[in-house]
């Protein structure tokens, strides 16, 4: 990587395959949830040492509420014990969690652990780690033209302005694991001008060194924002 390259200050990934990768196995669906946590909790080790500013990962979208209750059952109890493992870690690390998409919606000690997390790391001044959460584009759009409106002419720049995910620097690179190719509502106003991966691995095998190789990927690309 040359000095001039372009470098990556925020990446999000779709993270995809975690039934799959079980399957694959002849495994539980939830094993393969399981084996997801702990490939986020090495990326997020890595993501430091990448020295990204932010990494926005999809965890939880507003369309998983169709899963089966007992997915949607697994899914909370690993985020609860995510949190209550590695909270530790995080802040002594410097990283700073933050949630886009409607959180609150979940139970309210999935709310309560959240909320206690969020304050744990709130002065943190490394990563900023943001967990989309109940989170869908379509509706994150929706919510900011709504504020928007409430404060005056609706432009591009008052609509970025009321996003989730507006104090965070702008979305250099998306990736999307497991070979699927397309955006499932995440990201979308954000993405309009990042770069994407596609990358066939599947998520729970996914590790920093997978991020590095997309990293240098981005790297050699040429960025033109419309331009020649």
């Amino acid at each position: 990587m040359t000095d001039d390259a372009p470098r990556a200050r925020h990446v999000a990934i779709i993270m995809d395959g975690n039934g799959r990768w079980a399957k694959k196995r002849h495994l539980p669906r939830a094993m393969g949830h399981q084996r997801g946590v702990e490939a986020v909790r090495k990326l997020v080790r890595g993501a430091r040492e990448f020295g990204l500013e932010a990494l926005t990962i999809y965890a939880f979208s507003t369309e998983n509420w169709r899963r089966p209750d007992e997915e949607i059952s697994d899914l909370m109890a690993l985020m609860k014990r995510f949190i209550l493992s590695d909270l530790d870690e995080m802040a002594d690390n410097g990283i700073r969690l933050k949630i886009i998409g409607d959180y609150r919606a979940f139970a309210s000690d999935v709310v309560e652990l959240i909320e206690g997390a969020l304050a744990r790391t709130a002065d943190n001044t490394g990563t900023i780690l943001a967990v989309a959460l109940n989170y869908g584009s379509h509706d994150e759009i929706a919510r900011a033209a709504a504020k928007a409106a409430a404060k005056g002419a609706v432009t591009p720049e008052a609509i970025e302005a009321e996003l989730d995910t507006a104090d965070l620097p702008p979305l250099d690179l998306l990736i999307r694991t497991s070979g699927e190719e397309r955006l499932s509502n995440f990201l979308l106003w954000q993405a309009a001008y990042a770069e994407l991966i596609f990358t066939e691995v599947l998520w729970p095998d996914f590790t920093a060194e997978h991020l590095g190789a997309a990293l240098e990927t981005f790297a050699q690309r040429e960025r033109r924002y419309g331009g020649r």
